[in-house]
């Protein structure tokens, strides 16, 4: 295993340290879930290229725990979630599925990280499509529950994934950029 761009950064683990990359992940989750663009049944927002960096910078035991951390937060009622909206109810709506799906998307990109797939342009884009098709996966299934099936111009598909692909490609292709440029600056090969 190969460390993460938080290990490099910061190399002695603490308990403190450790607490600290995760409340800041939380707190950059919660800070770019609330760039978003309004459509219905689910917005366009900058929390899966959030969770996805976080994930892939903070490794797969640290990322997730700062989506749980983020939705911890946002369940007990700071406004964390798109929109500054929080709580329980929230969650429960069109995107909890997608939220549940952040945990395992983080660690599995996280993971990916482990294995040097954050060091270089192709790999961060394969990890990037990877986590986006688990949160597509949790979410477009939660919402069929909802909307009554995954098919047709109505069902979770159209409504949940069809929208949001354009997006996502962009935000891959933004963190494609970001994390591979960072382990340059530190002086990594990938």
């Amino acid at each position: 295993m190969q460390q993460v761009l938080a290990e490099r950064i910061l190399p002695r683990r603490t308990a403190v340290a450790d607490g600290l990359l995760i409340l800041f992940g939380a707190l950059f989750i919660a800070a770019l879930a609330q760039v978003r663009i309004p459509l219905q049944p689910v917005p366009i927002t900058g929390q899966t290229l959030a969770v996805l960096l976080v994930g892939m910078a903070l490794g797969a035991r640290r990322g997730p725990l700062a989506v749980l951390a983020y939705l911890g937060m946002g369940a007990a009622g700071l406004p964390f979630f798109t929109g500054a909206q929080s709580g329980l109810t929230y969650m429960a709506g069109a995107t909890g599925g997608y939220l549940v799906g952040f945990i395992f998307a983080a660690w599995l990109v996280g993971w990916l990280a482990e294995r040097g797939w954050d060091r270089s342009l192709g790999k961060t884009l394969a990890a990037m499509a990877l986590g986006n098709l688990v949160i597509y996966a949790f979410g477009v299934s939660w919402l069929a529950v909802l909307v009554g099936g995954f098919a047709g111009p109505s069902g979770s598909i159209a409504l949940g994934m069809m929208p949001f692909l354009l997006g996502d490609a962009i935000k891959a292709l933004v963190a494609a950029l970001l994390l591979p440029t960072a382990w340059m600056m530190l002086n990594e090969k990938p």
